[in-house]
């Protein structure tokens, strides 16, 4: 789940990570009103949960109260990369010294937390890679061992920074990025950029915060920064009903058990040319309310001229995905053709439920897979 980026400094204020002074607001009049309160110059910068804000005229400078309503009318409804500019960050200016990029990010390669550093902050770090990757230091850290002194050395040797003060700034903000990674079970946590200021202060001039998916219902006092402005209002109810959702541009719905049967019916499906209209996992769960939702999710999709069940029972109970069937035929109006594969766990009740509904089922994946796909040929 991404956080945005005022969401993101809350957090760091929690865990003592300096921020810049900085209200949000929702509406232009909101906004008006604060930096009417502020003393200028300050920043507004567009929330949404997508980079290139600066780039696409989401960030701007208001210097004098002149600047005010063309900045904020430039910016309210704004449209960055499909993501349109509903709420802004207003924040103090900084005399930027200068300019740093940090980040830690979860490595499943390695099975490591990388941090990365670089003296190019305030740019995309992909570009810096492009163009100047020795302008990057990486350094793996054991999540069993933790930060390490020679971490320490290496990121001030790679920084050039000497100054004492300065040290012990960077040390407080490492430990405690790192500290939130692990508490919160971020995938990352970047700042981009870290600035130093007039005074040698260090700033977190902006905030990219990615919390594992899997780990959000299990985090207290987190309810109030739970959004999903950037999934599609299915995929929001596919969540809230338990199911793993992603759209697709194909034809044949797909609901399966197991992200890795999903992944692999999907394959299947471009295997012998079809194209899947999504993926969709009910997981192990024996709920047959689950095939109800999924069901409603997918017959919305105007594209969908076919819909694939492809269930391998284990903890998932063939005759409760057949009894889902059967609850969602009696309550939805689906004309679409339903293709079954049932295997495993009481697959012989399942196939009994789907046979009195007037459905044939089969055993075999590559079987219902090229009906599907031939039944879209029709």
């Amino acid at each position: 789940m991404k956080l945005y980026e005022f969401q993101g400094k809350n957090l760091f204020a929690k865990y003592q990570i300096p921020i810049p002074k900085g209200k949000v607001a929702l509406t232009i009049d909101e906004a008006r009103g604060i930096i009417k309160g502020s003393i200028l110059p300050v920043v507004v910068k567009a929330q949404v949960l997508i980079g290139g804000r600066g780039k696409a005229g989401g960030v701007k400078l208001v210097k004098t109260m002149e600047d005010v309503e063309p900045v904020l009318n430039s910016i309210f409804g704004l449209n960055i990369k499909g993501y349109t500019v509903n709420k802004v960050l207003i924040e103090e200016g900084m005399n930027i010294e200068k300019e740093i990029y940090l980040s830690f990010m979860m490595n499943r390669n390695n099975e490591k937390i990388t941090l990365i550093t670089s003296s190019e902050g305030g740019v995309e770090i992909e570009n810096v890679a492009k163009n100047n990757p020795d302008a990057i230091l990486k350094l793996n850290i054991d999540p069993l061992v933790g930060l390490r002194s020679f971490h320490y050395m290496r990121f001030f040797e790679h920084l050039g920074i000497r100054d004492k003060t300065l040290k012990y700034q960077f040390i407080h903000v490492l430990n405690n990025m790192y500290k939130m990674f692990n508490e919160l079970s971020l995938g990352l946590i970047e700042i981009n950029p870290l600035v130093i200021v007039s005074g040698n202060r260090l700033i977190a001039l902006d905030s990219k915060v990615v919390i594992d998916d899997n780990a959000v219902p299990f985090l207290k006092d987190m309810d109030h920064i739970k959004n999903y402005d950037d999934m599609t209002e299915d995929e929001v109810n596919a969540k809230s009903s338990g199911l793993s959702f992603v759209q697709l541009d194909g034809n044949i719905g797909c609901i399966v058990n197991g992200a890795g049967l999903a992944m692999a019916t999907m394959d299947m499906i471009k295997f012998f040319g079809g194209e899947p209209a999504n993926f969709l996992d009910v997981g192990g769960s024996s709920n047959p309310n689950k095939v109800i939702s999924a069901l409603k999710i997918i017959t919305k999709d105007p594209n969908v001229k076919v819909i694939l069940f492809n269930i391998f029972g284990g903890i998932t109970r063939c005759d409760d995905i057949a009894n889902g069937i059967k609850m969602a035929l009696e309550k939805l109006d689906i004309s679409l053709p339903i293709i079954i594969r049932l295997t495993g766990t009481n697959e012989k009740e399942g196939v009994r439920i789907i046979d009195s509904l007037g459905l044939d089922s089969t055993t075999s994946m590559q079987d219902a897979v090229k009906k599907a796909v031939s039944m879209v040929g029709e």
